[in-house]
């Protein structure tokens, strides 16, 4: 004669796996996401290209963090400066209203060294630098998104369309272990 599993015979089994699923041991870290915004100041942001000189991830680094930054017609504006190891998606969303952007992942190694910059197409030696992903040429309004497993350590977000780098299109994000 068939019989009905009685609630405690079916319950055991659940919390097994539950806790097998759950036990510390078993969890994984939550995958991170930063969002990503690419701004300028407008149709004239590119006016100032003619005084702009790369500079050194030093002086750009000392720049950002004395607050002189937001005087850059462009910029990257990154939610989290500083996200724990493993999974992160750039979540990325062009602001401006009338100038493509894009957003490249690189590593830093020295922070006092500067980037391969190829002056004669005024943009970032991507493959030099190391590049790790991009959300590429996003048209004004649009969004975009790349996941990448980082470790822990410094890496530079920045914008590689002709120019853009120059006039202060890229932020810094720090890995922590």
């Amino acid at each position: 004669m068939f019989r009905f599993p009685t609630p405690a015979a079916t319950l055991a089994p659940a919390l097994a796996l539950a806790f097998a699923l759950f036990a510390p041991g078993f969890a994984q870290a939550a995958a991170t996401t930063v969002q990503v915004s690419l701004w300028d100041k407008g149709d004239h942001a590119m006016d100032t290209l003619e005084t702009a000189k790369p500079m050194g991830m030093a002086m750009m680094h000392k720049m950002m963090m004395s607050g002189t930054m937001p005087m850059s017609p462009m910029g990257i504006t990154a939610s989290q400066a500083e996200i724990p190891a493993g999974e992160v998606t750039f979540a990325v969303t062009n602001a401006s209203k009338a100038t493509i952007h894009e957003m490249i992942l690189s590593p830093v190694t020295d922070q006092a060294a500067e980037l391969p910059y190829k002056a004669d197409e005024m943009r970032v030696d991507e493959e030099a630098a190391g590049a790790l992903g991009e959300v590429s040429e996003l048209d004004p309004g649009k969004s975009g998104a790349l996941t990448v497993t980082l470790e822990p350590g410094t890496y530079l977000l920045y914008c590689n369309i002709p120019g853009h780098y120059a006039l202060g299109m890229w932020t810094l994000i720090t890995v922590t272990p």
